[in-house]
């Protein structure tokens, strides 16, 4: 296939950027979109130009690091997948391909593709975990009956992988879809039940504070979700904020 390829290219956060043409032949209906990416980056480098820079890590659509927003859509024109798991067979040869980065205002451009998702991570520490004790008298989590469907919703929300396709899909940039999975994962389990009320409240204020929006309920960030997270965490998280927040 013979395709152009609008990207959009930054030199750093400190820079304008903008969207730079360039033309690809040859390409495989059976690459990943990624090895048509690095293709494009071999053919730059050999003629001296700056390859675009685009995160990457395992390739195997669990890390969530390749989030690239393609023709308008977070992850590309297929569904339940990342952009490492998109195929060039999704185009046509003589397509025009957008790509570009992530935009939201917690997340700054870095360079060309790649962006600072870090504020992901400051949420995870504000409440996004369980606290163990581990003197000794630790009980086996295996030990512990847990209901056949909490224990099923639960790991339905854990299979969130944090790559902010909710957060590029949303009109107002929000993180409720990510949030509200963390949060999901260890509000249905007895081992999350412990710590549920901070856990909650200290984590939906770190996501306001990162400058995130808020919900509308447009439905954009589960239709793009690569793990098809439902809407009905960020009813659950919401339910749990007002009992934290009435509890005080």
């Amino acid at each position: 296939m013979d395709l152009t390829l609008k990207i959009w290219r930054q030199a750093s956060v400190d820079e304008d950027g903008k969207m730079v043409d360039y033309s690809i032949s040859d390409v495989s209906p059976d690459m990943s979109f990624l090895e048509m990416m690095d293709m494009h980056n071999e053919q730059l480098i050999n003629k001296g130009e700056d390859p675009v820079a685009f995160d990457h890590d395992c390739r195997e659509g669990i890390c969530g690091m390749c989030s690239m927003f393609i023709n308008g859509e977070a992850h590309g024109p297929d569904r339940l997948v990342t952009t490492c798991q998109l195929h060039m067979r999704k185009f046509k040869d003589g397509d025009t391909i957008v790509i570009e980065p992530f935009r939201a205002n917690a997340f700054p451009v870095i360079k060309d593709l790649a962006v600072d998702r870090s504020a992901f991570d400051r949420i995870q520490q504000a409440g996004g975990f369980v606290s163990v004790n581990t003197s000794g008298n630790t009980q086996d989590a295996n030990a512990i009956p847990i209901d056949k469907h909490n224990a099923d919703k639960a790991f339905d929300a854990a299979t969130c992988i944090g790559c902010g396709a909710c957060v590029a899909s949303c009109k107002n940039a929000s993180a409720m879809l990510f949030v509200s999975a963390k949060v999901s994962q260890y509000a249905l389990l007895p081992q999350g039940k412990v710590e549920a009320t901070d856990r909650v409240l200290n984590m939906v204020k770190q996501m306001d504070e990162e400058g995130f929006g808020n919900c509308t309920n447009t439905g954009a960030c589960e239709v793009e979700c690569p793990k098809g997270i439902s809407l009905e965490n960020i009813a659950r998280m919401n339910s749990e904020y007002l009992y934290a927040s009435l509890k005080g």
